[in-house]
């Protein structure tokens, strides 16, 4: 079936979620912090998806701001760091996250064939709100979709419901885009046609679907969308 609908994932896969404390490192004063940024920022996404799995099993919806408040304390509490008002620039860094480089270019080219484009994230809508206007990529978006009009987090079969509601297409009509290996795999299990975008090397989840392309980033979605 010919793609007609390009769906991405935001953070990891259009957005760079390291960014923030990356950014953070290279401000005056933050000596300390440049030390430990790069364990900070995997136990932060590490222990953000963690509670996104666990409360979608023991169905205690939050939202993934919320999240994302919880996993950044519990990384720099590991790392023994009790400063509050580098919690609160990272909080507030998260909300600009750079777009990785090929991203605008790789939306305009999806754009130029006539492909709908959106985003489908565990993000609330005023987060993703925050990082297209930031990333400048609202006209080469058709749609932000996000998990909190359903109340559960992926890889429930809810959320990947929202493409079909929103766009009307067939399952197999979608290329669906991540970063996140598991997220891949339970799209690929759902129906739909997906690439993995792979920038750590990483080997491929053993789960109830696989990825039908594995990508080192997003250069080349338009030509498989083609």
């Amino acid at each position: 079936m010919p793609i007609t609908t390009c769906i991405f994932d935001a953070y990891g896969t259009l957005f760079d979620v390291a960014a923030a404390a990356r950014e953070a490192a290279d401000e005056p004063g933050r000596e300390s912090f440049a030390e430990h940024w790069p364990k900070i920022a995997a136990d932060w996404r590490a222990k953000q998806l963690e509670y996104t799995w666990l409360r979608a099993v023991a169905g205690r919806h939050t939202d993934f701001w919320q999240v994302t408040k919880d996993g950044l304390d519990w990384a720099l509490e590991a790392s023994a760091l009790d400063d509050r008002d580098l919690r609160e620039r990272l909080l507030q860094l998260y909300w600009e996250l750079s777009a990785y480089p090929e991203v605008p270019e790789m939306l305009r080219a999806l754009k130029e064939t006539g492909k709908a484009t959106a985003i489908l994230s565990n993000g609330t809508p005023q987060m993703l709100e925050g990082a297209v206007r930031s990333a400048g990529i609202e006209a080469v978006l058709d749609d932000t979709l996000s998990v909190e009009s359903v109340g559960i987090f992926k890889p429930h079969d809810s959320v990947y419901d929202l493409v079909g509601a929103r766009f009307g297409c067939a399952r197999d009509e979608v290329l669906f885009v991540s970063s996140n290996g598991w997220d891949v795999c339970a799209a690929a299990g759902y129906g739909f046609q997906t690439a993995w975008v792979n920038r750590a090397g990483a080997p491929v989840d053993r789960l109830w679907g696989a990825p039908d392309r594995v990508l080192s980033d997003l250069t080349t979605i338009p030509e498989i969308a083609a």
